[in-house]
């Protein structure tokens, strides 16, 4: 089976950085600054700024061009690199949604008049149809749109949509009835019900989530878009009042020059906090960009920042914890009969089973005890497993050799006059208690021992529920096993508690229960039993291979059906979090050093005494003004990468998750401008 794998899109690939400037220049329209109200202030003062130059130019202002020009240019510069990090963010999905567009190009579709095989249709174009139409789907055809399977089943070639090459089996009933418009039958018929509008298909909801065009701000980025802009307006207002307040200072000191326009906006521009507004819509759309690399959808920005702040992960065993099939590990005889006995009985009976669990018996008899059986014997007589019987095996020569449950192995022996060995009870509730699945195995009427069938838990999933513990999250398995058996697992999986024998019911009791005790709860589903639960977690998580409504009451879609990916989708949605506030703590951080370069700068030439605080020893006003707004602006293009990429998580407790991200990018965001500011000024100095 191979895999086609997204590739990570270079932020440095010249054909992207074209486009992405090409977009950010289009983006300066002040239509579009409206959606960042503090790069939208930035554009207005650039504007004055560039006034200002053409008055300087034409003789009508005391400042000199050349300062004025330079001011201006780094704030229009400022306010490009802000729509470039946005661009540049956006274009990264643009290939993907281009290859998902290709997948949905208008096709043929065989409307039927009554969902039958036989019955009479129509071909029509895909754009017709509409929700609860059905179709004939054949081998070679692209299905036309969303929908279950009713009647048939078909192998389905899904790469257009999740890279994977393999082809799946979809059918009807169970948990793998779902199909996505765009992806084609290999092999058989199938009968659709359509589940969707054109406009509303789910390659439609990936390609708005994917360009961005579509994305509505999570609570919070609104909250702190509310936040940066009432820190805007708190600025707007000191500057506004620096300008009387600089002009009554020089008719009472009778010296000096009243702050002029130019230096104010700097001022406000370099106070503002510009670098986290500038940075802001690209972390959010990178995040979700490195959901799409892992193959994962999320319908909703919400989702993703809700993952972050998850508290209880529900999991289900098979499939996620486990590797979804048992195995064969042990024969264990009982009633005095030996292992080579039983493993010889247990071959025979599983010689017709093709589940992974029989072919396991077939190996471990075949490695462990040299049974060298290829076939059936001639004139064996299978017998097939059913949920009312509950086992399998074969009759042949007048003997019967079956495996099953032991309560049903117990009944069938019975049934023919045997008896019940004495230490098979002990040996079932033994085998139960490790976390195993009992198998009996008998030869007519008696029993010869049981087949211990492990899951196997997937590798280093113990430490990755050791990592989620120091991340503060409480894991729970959900399993349909007895106690017994779950506890058994949960033990060894290392998880922190768990749900046995759940039903649907049980499910949305305990996603209820943690919510109404202040908790964020995440799950992983695929069935439309599951879908009452995934609608009520904050986080769900749906199989693409599930059902319809699985996918519908889900936020997320897993396209790889990997349960375990709920796993990463935590740490991403904490990655954007934390990049998130890291961001916004330096670019806070960064006023201090602006203080020391503007304010002093400003007003020197009133106050004299404010050389005092010209820590930095910068060349002159001018300098000092004009590399503190050349600083301004540089540092969101160095800062494009981190803000695309994300910070690294540490799994740490918050508590000392905060304190580290604030020695790092507080006391960071300190001291960086400082520097930065002062090797500007050393360059400015030569011009200004």
């Amino acid at each position: 089976m191979s895999k086609t794998v997204p590739k990570t899109a270079s932020i440095f690939t010249s054909g992207l950085l074209r486009t992405a400037m090409a977009d950010a220049v289009r983006k300066l329209d002040p239509r579009a600054l409206l959606r960042n109200p503090v790069m939208l202030a930035v554009e207005i003062s650039g504007v004055v700024t560039l006034a200002t130059f053409a008055m300087s130019l034409a003789g009508a202002s005391r400042e000199p061009a050349l300062f004025t020009g330079a001011v201006s240019l780094w704030l229009w510069l400022t306010v490009l690199f802000s729509t470039f990090a946005e661009a540049l963010a956006e274009g990264r999905g643009k290939a993907r949604a281009a290859s998902l567009r290709k997948s949905r190009t208008d096709i043929s579709a065989k409307r039927l008049n009554k969902p039958e095989f036989g019955a009479k249709h129509e071909n029509i174009s895909a754009s017709l149809l509409r929700k609860d139409d059905f179709i004939l789907v054949e081998a070679g055809d692209i299905i036309a749109g969303d929908g279950d399977v009713i009647a048939g089943a078909a192998l389905v070639n899904e790469s257009a949509v999740t890279g994977e090459s393999a082809p799946v089996v979809r059918e009807s009933g169970g948990d793998r009835s779902a199909v996505t418009g765009g992806t084609k039958v290999i092999a058989s018929s199938i009968i659709v019900r359509i589940t969707a509008n054109p406009g509303e298909t789910f390659i439609d909801r990936m390609i708005g989530m994917i360009e961005g065009a579509k994305r509505r701000k999570t609570p919070n980025e609104i909250a702190l878009e509310v936040l940066l802009v009432a820190l805007t307006v708190v600025f707007l207002l000191v500057v506004a009042n620096m300008s009387p307040l600089s002009i009554y200072s020089v008719r009472a000191a009778g010296h000096g020059q009243p702050v002029s326009l130019t230096v104010l906006t700097a001022l406000f521009v370099c106070l503002a906090p510009t670098t986290i507004a500038a940075l802001l819509p690209a972390i959010g759309i990178a995040g979700m960009d490195r959901l799409f690399r892992k193959n994962v959808i999320a319908m909703s920005g919400r989702a993703i920042e809700a993952a972050g702040d998850v508290n209880v992960l529900l999991l289900d065993k098979t499939g996620t914890i486990t590797l979804g099939s048992r195995e064969a590990v042990e024969f264990v005889p009982v009633g005095g009969h030996y292992a080579r006995e039983l493993a010889e009985a247990a071959l025979l009976a599983s010689m017709a089973d093709e589940t992974p669990e029989g072919r396991s018996v077939v190996v471990l008899a075949k490695e462990k005890y040299a049974q060298r059986m290829e076939a059936l014997p001639a004139g064996a007589q299978i017998i097939t497993f059913s949920a009312e019987t509950r086992l399998s095996g074969i009759d042949m020569n007048g003997e019967a050799y079956r495996k099953g449950a032991a309560d049903s192995i117990v009944a069938f022996v019975k049934s023919r006059g045997g008896r019940i060995p004495e230490d098979l009870d002990a040996t079932v509730d033994a085998i139960a208690r490790a976390g195993s699945t009992p198998l009996c195995v008998c030869h007519d009427a008696e029993i010869l021992g049981v087949i211990n069938l492990k899951d196997i838990l997937k590798g280093g999933i113990q430490e990755r529920f050791q990592q989620l513990r120091s991340m503060g999250i409480k894991t729970v398995m959900i399993t349909g096993d007895n106690p017994l058996t779950a506890a058994a697992i949960a033990a060894e999986a290392q998880v922190d508690d768990f749900l046995a024998q759940a039903k649907p019911e049980d499910k949305l009791r305990l996603i209820r229960e943690n919510q109404e005790q202040g908790f964020m709860v995440a799950m992983t589903g695929d069935g439309t039993n599951d879908a009452p639960a995934l609608a009520q977690a904050d986080v769900a998580v749906a199989m693409n291979t599930g059902t319809q409504p699985a996918r519908e009451a889900a936020n997320i879609i897993d396209l790889d059906s990997n349960p375990t990916k709920l796993l990463d989708i935590v740490e991403i949605g904490k990655q954007i979090l934390m990049t998130r506030g890291n961001l916004t703590t330096f670019s806070i951080s960064n006023d201090i050093a602006k203080y020391f370069a503007i304010v002093p700068a400003s007003l020197i030439s009133i106050y004299p005494q404010l050389a005092a605080l010209n820590i930095m020893g910068l060349a002159s006003p001018h300098s000092a003004i004009l590399s503190a707004v050349i600083f301004n602006a540089v540092i969101i293009p160095l800062l494009v990468p981190l803000a695309l990429k994300g910070t690294k998580y540490r799994p740490m407790p918050a508590e000392k998750l905060l304190i580290y991200n604030l020695l790092l990018y507080g006391v960071g965001g300190i001291i960086a401008p400082f520097v930065g500011i002062k090797a500007i000024d050393l360059a400015v100095g030569l011009f200004v």
